[in-house]
């Protein structure tokens, strides 16, 4: 039997890690892949791979992603989209990829109609806003504070009425902000969080928004977290866990994450790293990227997701600090 998976959003970062582990799932046997981006995604080595060039925000081409020789796909990843600050600073754009061409997909899915096609969409901590519980649970009310936030939420509303009437067996994930991220830095307003520890780990200067000073009483803000490799592995657990499982009101699954302050990952750098390493961060407060990362919720209940199988990091900020500098220094990141 072949599993045949649709990544939207393949050609980013999260795409390429989501083949990569897909292909040594031994619960995805005979993998094909459909990989469809704005920009063509590479295939990954050893993959029966199919690459589609596709503007997701078409109908018409959207509906090619089903018609390849691979068929319709068995599980739809739906990883595109506008990131946060992109989105609040072009909120047409951030509407129109954010939820348009989410909604574009759902129908081609639900209009292909193949039995149990699971809509696996990863979603945000930033659906999350205003007074929350110092620990949020399945149960805390989503009231987005951001563009973002809102353009998520929306999708997700859709995946859940798509599955309540049988049309996708869908799973919405919403991620932490994972940190380290490698490469560039993107235009996302966590964005800092990883490059706090990436640039200077590899020796280039970086601006951290939160603050003025290493003394800032501002750096004290708490944020949700997990390792890219905790993280693609969770999502990777999503298409496994049976319908049955999972709340029967909600698709929504907040995925494993520990809770850390930006301190806490500058203190870590100079633990790792040294004086030298904590040098390169330069200091600047971006009164509105610490408004939209502080609505967002720094601390969940676990409980729910560990139940359904889902794993989460030990050790906090250092293990991850210690990785990625382990990874710079063999040229994997």
């Amino acid at each position: 039997m072949t599993n045949t998976v649709l990544i939207t959003g393949a050609a980013g970062w999260l795409g390429g890690l989501l083949s990569a582990q897909l292909i040594n799932d031994p619960k995805t046997p005979d993998l094909r892949l459909i990989l469809a981006d704005i920009f063509e995604p590479k295939a990954p080595a050893a993959s029966q791979s199919v690459l589609v060039k596709v503007d997701l925000s078409d109908k018409a081409q959207v509906e090619t992603l089903f018609t390849t020789d691979y068929g319709i796909p068995d599980t739809i990843y739906c990883l595109h989209g506008i990131m946060s600050r992109g989105s609040e600073d072009n909120f047409d754009l951030g509407i129109k990829i954010n939820v348009d061409s989410v909604r574009l997909l759902l129908e081609a899915t639900r209009s292909y109609c193949k039995p149990s096609i699971k809509f696996i969409f990863t979603s945000s901590l930033a659906v999350y806003g205003g007074p929350l519980p110092d620990v949020v649970t399945s149960s805390t009310i989503a009231t987005p504070q951001s563009s973002y936030g809102v353009g998520k939420l929306t999708s997700e509303l859709m995946v859940n009425e798509y599955s309540r009437r049988g049309w996708v067996d869908g799973r919405i994930v919403r991620l932490p902000t994972i940190l380290v991220r490698p490469g560039t830095p993107s235009n996302a307003t966590s964005s800092f969080i990883s490059a706090i520890i990436r640039e200077p780990l590899k020796g280039l200067e970086t601006v951290c928004p939160i603050g003025d000073s290493i003394d800032s009483p501002e750096l004290t803000l708490k944020l949700w977290l997990a390792s890219p490799e905790t993280t693609i592995k969770n999502i990777v657990i999503a298409k496994h866990i049976p319908a049955e499982k999972l709340l029967s009101h909600t698709r929504v699954i907040c995925l494993p994450g520990f809770t850390a302050s930006v301190k806490d990952e500058l203190d870590a750098l100079l633990k790792v790293a040294g004086q030298n390493a904590l040098d390169f961060v330069k200091f600047k407060d971006d009164p509105v990227n610490r408004r939209i990362v502080s609505s967002w919720p720094s601390a969940f209940d676990n409980a729910y997701s560990l139940s359904l199988g889902f794993i989460v990091d030990e050790g906090g900020m250092e293990p991850i600090v210690r990785r990625f500098r382990d990874n710079v220094a063999i040229g994997e990141a």
